[in-house]
């Protein structure tokens, strides 16, 4: 018999929301608190293409010459991240899918595995408050730890929490202009997700905007009452 047939397979969570609605912070404290691992698109090719795997070779060659990794490219590498013994826990996703047919490949590439997304989580902000949320987040130039003026400042000054570097930057896409591209792209692209994964039954919407702990609360419930109704 193929082991892959009988072994534990991760649960997988998906969270949806706009260029600043802050994914990338609540799936580091689902990490922390649950144990599942943050897959970012980003992050996942980067490690295949280091690894020099197959789909990270393909990857290479259209990264390099400027171009976007397609679908096909970023499924098969899921497909084989999500084998890894890390995500036994269960996994998020942090910026994929961020189309219907990126979506659609996903549920295919789920359905061919015996998987399926649990839950998929919307961060929803309003557009104004986000501009100013962004506008006022800053990251550790050495960890990549993010901060905020007003949500999540530095214990001291200018020091990283958790590395203790003494060096922040600015994303250089955070300013009015990149950010009302991203907005129309996300609003074009990405918000049909929303529609698409109420019709699956699967849609959890949070409000986004106010401290990220209150934030962070709402998400733990999901994540744990759906734990507990798999006991």
């Amino acid at each position: 018999m193929d082991n892959s047939d009988t072994m534990e397979r991760p649960s997988i969570f998906i969270l949806l929301g706009p260029p600043g609605a802050g994914k990338g912070t609540q799936a580091k404290l689902l990490e922390e608190k649950h144990g599942l691992v943050q897959l970012s698109t980003g992050d996942l090719l980067r490690a295949a293409v280091a690894a020099d795997t197959g789909a990270g070779k393909m990857a290479k060659s259209v990264m390099e010459a400027g171009d976007l990794a397609p679908d096909e490219i970023v499924i098969e590498i899921l497909r084989d991240r999500l084998t890894d013994t890390d995500c036994v826990n269960g996994v998020i996703l942090d910026g994929f899918p961020r189309t219907i047919a990126q979506a659609e490949a996903l549920k295919a590439l789920l359905n061919g595995t015996g998987q399926k997304i649990n839950a998929a989580i919307n961060l929803a902000v309003d557009e104004a408050a986000m501009v100013e949320r962004i506008a006022q987040r800053f990251s550790c130039n050495s960890c990549g730890e993010v901060y905020h003026e007003a949500f999540k400042a530095p214990k001291s000054e200018g020091i990283c929490d958790k590395c203790g570097c003494n060096k922040m930057n600015r994303r250089a896409d955070d300013n009015a202009k990149t950010l009302a591209s991203r907005l129309e792209a996300y609003n074009s692209l990405t918000v049909p997700l929303i529609a698409y994964y109420k019709r699956e039954g699967i849609l959890h919407q949070v409000e986004a905007i106010g401290e990220i702990n209150d934030v962070a609360r709402t998400i733990d419930e999901i994540i744990t009452n759906f734990s507990l109704n798999l006991k």
